[in-house]
């Protein structure tokens, strides 16, 4: 990998490939590997994008975005084995915690409720009637083409909310409901469309196997089942150094135009021609880039309304998982604080315990102007609260803000309001002349996943090919 002020101040590719995170680097390396030419972009001064290690003062490391993956979730396991990226279970043995109305419950996670909180009866009940309905609901929604399902048009007319009020009828149904809703999309349900919910859910599968609710919020056999050795973000590092001075760091791209049968792709420090361009970053910040000539007003309008998610993440490092000696597996539902859920982010040989929160919708963006200092005693106030004392000093905290990172203004996904997916949605993966789309809100599996961004950097290296 290079930096921009270091290198040479003109290129000239096959392919120039916008962002360098698994969705990118993904597709430079099948681009190579069919013998094509091609430089990535880079505006920061690392890879990964959405995937992030933070690296701590113990000398371990703890991810900051994008770290878990499970069943069905292929593309992206594939990825790590070949760059010899191993993994290890997310921790998930002992008690889950249900902090509701000022009352700590543990419950199993093994038992015939599975990870599902132990509301009341009611509660329980409604909910199970309301997830089979999504579950049933998504079954009729096109990965590929989620505007034309049957209902698309009535779907995309109302927000999740909408919906959730009308069948989550019992207070405790709707208050699992909101937190499944927060935990998957960083997003509160009155932000959703309908449509786009049922097309998320869609996509938690593959070809094979549909895409069920239960997949996206469990633990053991969900998406959360499976944590990388060294951290996510070895993946995209590891990519990225077989693809050696293709990288260029530091290298923010302000423009694309088209030149006569090629485009120009100016960044800063460099300017690369291509013949053909692949933009591999959010639709927020693709649109952020000026074309010449302009996008088509579909394309530019769907990216006005696919603003990001709000989401940050907060990890406190204890000596060691001190959780778990209490029988506990450091996973947490509340309906109260500013982390409503949490995980055991501690390495395989526990060498130090970890315990990691999402701050997330509401929450997240009521934070975004505090210091440091003011989320980490807030954080740290909820910890005490689910765990006990112990969790009020932690050797050290992490913390990262998604919403105030430059290059990305927001996580883990965008999000479409009611309206999107049926006007705009056509526009998402379609080229514009030689300028192609990729990165996890493309992908027709696993959107807002690292799996997502993987297939979505396959998916657009073939597109590419078959047009060279």
């Amino acid at each position: 990998m290079a930096s921009a002020q270091a290198a040479t101040a003109t290129r000239d590719v096959d392919v120039a490939i916008v962002g360098a995170g698994l969705a990118g680097l993904t597709a430079a390396r099948d681009l190579v590997a069919a013998g094509k030419s091609v430089l990535v972009l880079e505006a920061r001064d690392r890879v990964g994008g959405r995937v992030l290690n933070l690296k701590l003062a113990n000398g371990g490391v703890t991810e900051g975005g994008g770290e878990f993956i499970g069943p069905t979730q292929t593309r992206m396991k594939a990825l790590a084995d070949s760059l010899g990226v191993e993994t290890f279970a997310t921790y998930n043995t002992g008690n889950n915690l249900l902090y509701k109305d000022g009352k700590k419950t543990p419950y199993a996670t093994d038992g015939a409720l599975g990870s599902v909180p132990p509301v009341d009866l009611a509660g329980l009940a409604n909910a199970a009637i309301v997830q089979a309905s999504l579950n049933d609901m998504a079954k009729q929604v096109p990965v590929d083409a989620p505007w034309t399902a049957p209902k698309a048009d009535e779907w995309d007319r109302q927000t999740f909310e909408t919906w959730l009020r009308a069948n989550a009828v019992v207070p405790s149904a709707k208050f699992l409901l909101d937190v499944a809703c927060t935990s998957i999309f960083s997003a509160e349900p009155r932000e959703l469309s309908l449509l786009f919910v049922l097309y998320y859910i869609a996509g938690a599968g593959d070809a094979n196997n549909p895409g069920t609710l239960e997949r996206l919020t469990e633990t053991a056999k969900g998406a959360q089942e499976l944590r990388f050795v060294g951290g996510s973000q070895e993946v995209p590092i590891k990519l990225a150094a077989t693809l050696g001075n293709r990288v260029l760091l530091n290298a923010p791209v302000r423009s694309i135009a088209k030149s006569g049968s090629r485009y120009v792709v100016s960044a800063d420090g460099t300017t690369v021609t291509a013949s053909r361009v692949i933009v591999a970053v959010p639709p927020p910040l693709a649109a952020r880039i000026t074309y010449d000539p302009l996008m088509p007003a579909a394309r530019d309008q769907l990216t006005q309304r696919l603003p990001m998610a709000s989401v940050a993440k907060a990890i406190a490092i204890y000596d060691t998982p001190f959780w778990r000696a209490d029988g506990l597996n450091g996973q947490v539902v509340s309906d109260s604080g500013v982390i409503s859920s949490t995980f055991d982010n501690s390495p395989p040989d526990a060498s130090f315990g970890a315990l990691m929160g999402f701050i997330e919708a509401d929450k997240a963006r009521q934070l975004d102007a505090a210091s440091e200092a003011e989320v980490r005693t807030a954080v740290l106030k909820d910890f005490t609260t689910y765990f006990g004392a112990k969790a009020a000093t932690p050797t050290s905290f992490a913390l990262h803000r998604w919403n105030n990172e430059q290059y990305t203004r927001g996580g883990p996904v965008s999000i479409a309001a009611p309206g999107v997916l049926t006007q705009y949605g056509r526009s998402l993966r379609t080229p514009v002349g030689g300028i192609h789309w990729a990165g996890t809100e493309t992908s027709v599996y696993w959107m807002g996943f690292m799996d997502g961004a993987v297939r979505s950097g396959e998916r657009v290296a073939r597109e590419v090919l078959a047009a060279l």
